[in-house]
């Protein structure tokens, strides 16, 4: 090697190494998933074979699935086992998306084209998404109210249909409280008015295929209702994946149609859905921890949730604070007068908690990587701040 290019890699070592030590500067100003500090978010850290997976497909564009036959083999594979979770019937389909935004848009365009319709019925628990889509798509939202359980009130519904009805939304796993509608009612509505009947199981998806089996009650919110058109999972929330993967499956594969574009600049003919290049990594990440977990192993991952829960419920009571309400899932908020004022003092101890402005309330969520350690180490911060704010 001559003297030149000894320089040159000398210089572009010494370049690459300054470049790596920014980055982890930066790095080290993000809370971490391992610290188990992070109470209030609902993603969850990737499981370690869902990262060797994410880095060995980085390069991968499903959206050009001639060039990455594997790739693609891969998502077919990953949708057939939500399908499966979801109790989707044989003629069902789905698109892998970036997250529950993502496929909430796009179930929402889809009922949009199918009914040449403007408005959506939604609870008042929607997700912020649906925001989004009604600027971006000219729809018009209808919130219905919630029941004292913050449940979608069903009794309502009927009231609010019209002949430019598009679709109605339920939700499995609230962002603020974890709170399931009641699907079956719905759905049962939604049957009967032959109105597209979308429910966001972006959290929930992963979590209540499981609870009966592990000792908690039950609830309908898959494909097993008559009713439900689609249905949009998160799997970097409590499917332990790396971020960003969503999935949405539709009830029928041909729907698809209605949003698939003519696309002769790749290797396909048509394409459906929003995104056209789109990493194999998230998806590569997903099938690998599914693979890996299987049913079995989500079972245990939703029990120790669940568990943690409800160790941790009663751990807030006992220093004198309550919840908004029991939790359906593995998301609490505590009550306070001041949340805001909490959550600040939280942050200077090293928690992060979110807050929920309007239930005057912080969110807590136990997700796979929380542990009763955690909760431990939490609750006497907890009780001092709170203590010191007067909220006990």
């Amino acid at each position: 090697m001559s003297y030149t290019s000894m320089l040159l890699e000398s210089m572009h070592h010494t370049r690459e190494k300054e470049i790596i030590e920014e980055l982890q500067d930066f790095h080290e100003k993000d809370y971490q998933f391992s610290s188990g500090h992070i109470l209030g978010s609902m993603c969850s850290q990737p499981h370690p074979i869902a990262k060797k997976a994410y880095e060995l497909f980085l390069e991968t564009n499903i959206g050009d699935p001639g060039l990455f036959k594997g790739t693609r083999e891969i998502e077919k594979r990953f949708i057939f086992f939500i399908q499966n979770l979801l109790n989707a019937p044989p003629t069902a389909s789905g698109l892998t998306v970036s997250g529950g935004t993502e496929g909430n848009i796009t179930a929402m365009w889809l009922a949009k084209q199918l009914s040449q319709n403007q408005e959506i019925i939604i609870p008042a628990s929607a997700h912020f998404s649906f925001q989004k889509i009604a600027t971006l798509m000219d729809m018009k939202l209808k919130p219905i109210p919630l029941t004292p359980s913050f449940q979608m009130d069903v009794s309502q519904i009927k009231k609010r249909i019209s002949t430019q009805t598009a679709a109605i939304v339920g939700i499995a796993g609230s962002t603020d409280l974890g709170v399931i509608d009641p699907t079956e009612e719905i759905g049962d509505i939604c049957r009967d008015e032959n109105i597209y009947f979308h429910v966001d199981a972006a959290f929930g998806g992963f979590v209540i295929p499981f609870l009966e089996k592990i000792g908690y009650p039950n609830y309908k919110f898959d494909f097993t209702v008559d009713g439900v058109s689609s249905i949009s999972i998160d799997a970097h929330k409590m499917g332990f994946a790396a971020i960003p993967l969503g999935t949405l499956v539709v009830r029928e594969k041909e729907w698809l149609e209605e949003i698939s574009v003519q696309s002769s600049c790749i290797n396909s003919a048509k394409q459906a859905g929003i995104l056209g290049t789109r990493s194999g990594g998230p998806v590569a990440a997903g099938y690998a921890i599914t693979r890996y977990l299987g049913l079995e192993g989500y079972q245990d991952v939703v029990k120790h949730c669940m568990d943690t829960t409800f160790y941790a419920t009663e751990q807030f009571q006992q220093i004198g604070l309550s919840l908004v309400r029991e939790p359906m899932l593995n998301v609490m908020c505590i009550r306070l007068k001041k949340p805001q004022k909490v959550v600040t003092m939280l942050e200077q101890q090293g928690w992060k908690v979110n807050l929920i402005d309007h239930l005057s309330s912080i969110r807590i969520v136990c997700m796979p990587q929380i542990t009763r350690e955690h909760i431990d180490a939490f609750v006497p911060v907890l009780k001092e701040v709170c203590s010191k704010a007067g909220e006990i």
